[in-house]
């Protein structure tokens, strides 16, 4: 479907209730456990927020069921349940739940194994993948040396060190007035936003607006928008919602229009990604 079709309402996104995290004990429990890698289970109800927070542990986040939406200072994760974001030791971030969340973490030591990603990044869970984190949930803490589950845990970590990392991540800037830019663009996705009017905004000229986006994300303001829009969209689609209207939602003309930009970025169709 290509034809012009009258635009509905931008998704609603519900406000998010604060939720506080699992008992510390419980966390303690995981990171300060003399074994290298722990993990733990806890659900979420949708709208959900946890706080912000850090560990002292690198963790594996990942959502059996339902859509998580991580936020760092350096930048934002989506994060479906054909994926899971890897965030490394001392990040603080928070956690917003799109649908009831079933979250799966695997705390992993710094310096446990060579080739484990040296950044926070997505990657890919594929089914073994998957199996392994749900199995290691049911580790207790003190499994022992040379037993059937350190055996798991380890082919767990190879599992990890040898998927590929995806591009599922929105850089967020550190200066005042882009991050309200910023904000704007998550706001009304549909919106224009072009480059003259955020410039005035900012009481800035366009070339500094291009200026500074550059230096504190890297790309040019075009293309975080572009980006912008369409990780949010990934938050709808990931939750059954219509292509057309998600293109509608977004800022896009068409259906087609959209499609052809989201597999150029992700290198599949948007009806393939969460398959």
């Amino acid at each position: 479907m290509t034809q012009a079709i009258a635009k509905r309402s931008p998704l609603s996104r519900a406000p998010s209730s604060m939720i506080p995290l699992p008992p510390q004990d419980v966390h303690a429990r995981h990171e300060d456990t003399p074994m290298p890698v722990a993990a733990l289970a806890a659900d979420y109800p949708h709208g959900a927020l946890v706080a912000l927070h850090r560990h002292r542990r690198a963790q594996l986040l990942y959502a059996v069921e339902g859509v998580m939406l991580i936020e760092a200072q350096a930048g934002r994760w989506v994060v479906p349940p054909t994926r899971a974001v890897w965030l490394d030791a001392d990040v603080d971030h928070t956690v917003r739940m799109s649908g009831n969340v079933k979250m799966r973490t695997v705390f992993v030591e710094p310096g446990t194994v060579e080739h484990l990603p040296e950044r926070s990044c997505v990657v890919e869970v594929h089914s073994l993948l998957r199996e392994l984190i749900l199995a290691a949930v049911e580790i207790p803490l003190d499994y022992a040396p040379g037993s059937r589950h350190e055996l798991l845990m380890k082919l767990l970590l190879a599992e990890l060190a040898a998927i590929p990392r995806l591009p599922l991540y929105l850089a967020w800037p550190r200066h005042a007035g882009l991050r309200a830019v910023c904000e704007a663009v998550l706001r009304s996705p549909d919106a224009p936003h072009t480059v003259a009017q955020c410039a005035r905004t900012l009481g800035v000229a366009e070339k500094t607006l291009h200026r500074l986006f550059q230096r504190e994300t890297g790309m040019t303001f075009g293309r975080w928008r572009q980006q912008a829009r369409l990780f949010l969209a990934l938050e709808q689609l990931a939750h059954g919602e219509k292509i057309v209207n998600v293109a509608l939602d977004h800022g896009y003309a068409s259906q087609s229009a959209f499609a052809a930009m989201f597999k150029r970025h992700f290198g599949v169709a948007p009806s393939a990604f969460y398959r």
